[in-house]
């Protein structure tokens, strides 16, 4: 990746619009969130392979939330230089399986049953 590529993902995850969106009326909020995304897809064209960008894309029609937080980690790892090469889809396999782990909690079904006394004792005596 060249320095242009790093300075934009920098720029992206250091706050770009932070606190200047508050004064920007809603058209001019709406365009400068789809261009952070725009800028955002294209740095993670040119971190993933085709194969694994149609893979978090598949993903994202129905886990937007672990979607984002793979983008979220492999835009970090490319703002730290940790990719050396493009990510293929297996690495990207690993990495949500990463995230899966660490959101995903056991779940726990606990049973709490009345205590009825027993039958055999007679409470009633119809005789």
């Amino acid at each position: 990746m060249d320095k242009v590529d790093l300075d934009a993902i920098k720029a992206q995850l250091g706050g770009a619009g932070g606190g200047s969106g508050a004064n920007v009326s809603d058209k001019g909020g709406n365009a400068e969130m789809s261009k952070q995304e725009e800028q955002r897809q294209d740095m993670l064209v040119q971190v993933l392979t085709p194969e694994a960008m149609l893979r978090l894309k598949q993903m994202a029609i129905v886990k937007q939330d672990k979607v984002r937080a793979v983008e979220d980690m492999l835009l970090r790892m490319a703002q730290m230089k940790q990719i050396r090469n493009r990510v293929t889809e297996d690495e990207l396999k690993g990495m949500l399986m990463q995230i899966n782990a660490e959101h995903d909690k056991e779940t726990k079904i606990v049973y709490s049953r009345k205590v009825y006394e027993s039958e055999d004792e007679d409470e009633y005596d119809f005789d």
